[in-house]
Order: C-alpha cells, then sequence, then structure tokens
C-alpha cells in the first residue's frame, strides 16, 4: 500500500500540503491545469524557496482582474467541484473536506450548514488549496494518508470575525478527538483548511508508521519563523511489516477507596471505549493504606475520551498522563479447523503464534470441552500445517 505521512511539526494549512506533494513528485503542470478547470479565474504558481537551511515548495494563488469578490454558499461550492471533470476519487475527498469545514463553521457560527458562506477571496484560496491537495494525492498514487501529532501555534490570529485564539475556533472544532500541541511561536500554525483536510481524509493520527520512504517533500508555510522551520514535511512511500514503534498515552490513577465490583465495571468500559490495554496492580499507598494502580494504554487521539471515563467510572480525582513508545511486531491471521470449530491464529512475522482466545472460549462454551483442550487442538491444527507444507 501506497501512503503518505503528513508531518505536521510546524502546523499545516492547505497550501503548505500542495507545496510538499508538489516537492515529493506531484506534476505541477497537470496541477495547474485541473485547478484551472475549476473556473475561478485564479492564477496559480509553484516557487522554489527555502524555510531556514531547507529547501521547500511554495503554493501561490494568484487573484486576476477576472475575479468577482462575492459570496460563495458551500452548495455553490460543491457545484464547481463536481462540474471540473476531476477523477471519483478527486471529487468525493474534495466535496468531503469541504462538507467537514462547512459544518465546523456552520456549529461555531450556529448557523445551518445551507447558510454558511466564504468570501470570495478566501472561498478561492480555499477552494483551490483544498483540491490541489486532493489532486496531488491522486497524482502520487496516494492509498493511504496518516498524520502526525498537530501542531496548532498560540498567540491571537486576526479575521474578518475579530481577532481570535488559536486555534482558531473551526480549527478547534475541525481538531476535536485529534492529538495536538503548541510549541514555538505566537502564530497560527494549524489553519482550519488544514485542518480539515488532515482530519478529513488522514485514517490515523500518531508516529511514523513502519514504511519504505520513496520520496520527501516540503511545503513552505508563508513565513520565516526564528527558531522553527516553517514547513509541511511529506513522507511517501510503502507499507513495510517492520515492527511498528507508536506513540502512545499513558493514563494512570492510584485508588484507595473503589470496590473491586467498581474498578473491574471501569476495566471493561476503557477496553470497549477504545483502550489498548487496562490494567490493575496492587499498591501500598500513604498511610500504608492498600490500593491499586489503574494503568490505560491509550492511542493519543483517545487520551481525553479514555481520561474522562476514569474519572467518571471510579472514585479517582487525578491522574497522571504521558507518553510512551509502544512497539507492535507486525502480524497476521490465519484459520484452522479443530474437531469443535474454526479459531483464527495470530501468527507474528518471526513465526510466533497463538489461537485466539474469543474463538476458544466460544466454542469451549458451546461444546462443553474444557478450554485448555481448545487451545491444545488449535495449536495442534496449525503446527500440523505448518509441518505439512514444508
Amino acid at each position: 500500500m501506497r501512503i503518505c505521512y503528513l508531518d505536521a511539526f510546524s502546523g499545516i494549512s492547505g497550501d503548505m500540503i500542495v507545496g510538499a506533494l508538489a516537492d515529493a513528485g506531484a506534476d505541477t503542470s497537470a496541477l495547474c491545469a485541473s485547478l484551472t478547470a475549476l473556473g475561478t479565474g485564479a492564477a496559480f504558481e509553484f516557487e522554489r524557496t527555502k524555510r531556514g537551511a531547507v529547501a521547500a515548495m511554495k503554493f501561490h494563488v494568484r487573484e486576476t482582474g477576472h475575479q468577482h469578490h462575492h459570496h460563495r454558499h458551500l452548495s455553490h461550492i460543491l457545484e464547481m467541484i463536481d462540474k471540473a471533470g476531476f477523477a471519483a476519487r478527486v471529487k468525493r475527498d474534495a466535496s468531503a473536506v469541504f462538507r467537514r469545514l462547512g459544518e465546523a463553521e456552520a456549529r461555531v457560527h450556529q448557523v445551518p450548514v445551507e447558510q454558511v458562506h466564504f468570501h470570495e477571496v478566501g472561498a478561492v484560496d480555499s477552494i483551490c488549496d483544498i483540491v490541489g491537495a486532493c489532486l496531488g494525492f491522486d497524482l502520487l498514487g496516494i492509498e493511504q494518508i496518516q498524520c502526525s501529532a498537530l501542531n496548532v501555534g498560540s498567540g491571537t490570529v486576526e479575521t474578518e470575525h475579530g481577532v481570535l485564539p488559536v486555534p482558531a475556533p473551526a480549527t478547534a472544532a475541525l481538531l476535536e478527538g485529534k492529538p495536538v500541541y503548541a510549541r514555538g511561536p505566537e502564530a497560527e500554525l494549524t489553519t482550519p483548511t488544514g485542518a480539515a483536510i488532515a482530519s478529513t481524509l488522514a485514517t490515523r493520527f500518531g508516529a511514523l508508521p513502519p514504511m519504505r520512504i520513496s520520496a520527501t517533500g516540503y511545503g513552505a508555510g508563508d513565513h520565516e519563523f526564528k527558531g522553527q522551520l516553517n514547513v509541511l514535511r511529506v513522507l511517501v512511500g510503502e507499507k513495510t511489516g517492520a515492527s511498528e514503534a507508536t506513540t502512545i498515552s499513558v493514563i494512570e490513577a492510584n485508588i484507595d477507596d473503589s470496590s473491586p465490583e467498581i474498578l473491574g465495571f471501569a476495566l471493561e468500559r476503557l477496553l470497549a471505549a477504545g483502550a489498548l490495554d487496562a490494567t490493575l496492580a496492587p499498591l501500598v499507598m500513604k498511610k500504608n493504606r492498600p490500593g491499586v494502580l489503574l494503568r490505560v494504554i491509550a492511542r493519543p487521539e483517545d487520551q481525553e475520551t479514555l481520561a474522562q471515563l476514569v474519572f467518571a467510572e471510579t472514585s479517582t480525582l487525578g491522574l497522571r498522563v504521558y507518553q510512551a513508545e509502544r512497539r507492535v511486531e507486525a502480524r497476521h491471521i490465519t484459520e484452522v479447523e479443530t474437531t469443535h470449530g474454526k479459531v483464527r491464529i495470530k501468527v507474528s512475522e518471526d513465526g510466533q503464534f497463538a489461537p485466539e482466545y474469543e474463538d476458544c472460549r466460544r466454542i469451549a462454551l458451546a461444546s462443553g470441552v474444557p478450554l485448555k483442550q481448545i487451545f491444545a487442538e488449535a495449536n495442534f491444527a496449525y503446527f500440523k500445517c505448518q509441518t505439512s507444507s514444508i
């Protein structure tokens, strides 16, 4: 699978994405020709430049005398995209991004999405950035998009609605549930357009996935910041079966006043809500009171949801949250037939294997056969299949 990783260590905007994809090899002539088909009247330019000591590509949308300054509603923009003659995937993705952006604006301003409008100048930039990004992904043959945690910046930003805090309200709405942080200059590093593209098209947020890099691109932001490289980096390549190192959030609480029934139920809720793991370990707390350590392993994007669940389901009044690295060995699932039914087998890249517990449990309950016997039969069936294929 060909993937693109958006490394947003200095934020993300629509023009930075287009510039980075062009720098990674997307045909700029094809991009400009396709964007012209939108009929916005704008002209387009790709400029080789630098941010700090690193060469990057800057994407410009230039106004021309053919542009008329009026408001465009979301339906008008979707109609432009639909009529432009793009590939089906480009139309689908660009329309989805604009709908998400429109819904975020509608929510912030408390109006129906049909009434959301974009001023012509801003709308042209947004249309060309969003469609340009979707065209760039298509030209590079990207099948899956992943993204780092997003540096949103800090301070305030001037908008047509006045001075707003960073991240701007629409950006914050778009990034709900996604991992974000603020580092570097007091500036808007992640724009609503960049947030809309990333939150709509990225299937995963987190550390760099295991991949074989074939191209790297740098998209320049508008400003030069002292001490921070203002670019978006994209890494393009093929997924690999290498052991995966991912960033995870660890949520911990020391608890000495919840009953075992409450804590057991909390573990069930946490696992059902997406925790990668949740455990309880005995410990001795202050004043020599026996207690338990609740530890939850979470994806960064699930951190806040699971933290609130710990507060809701246990008696703790405080949590510790920190980042850690999780190593996951590549594995696949196969299936074997036992005398009592089919069992899935998890197989690691180095050949280790284990029957799926839930399958064995289900068969044991249905057949009345001891669970350990079902495990033994599944192990034997897999081992027999392997030896017979040699």
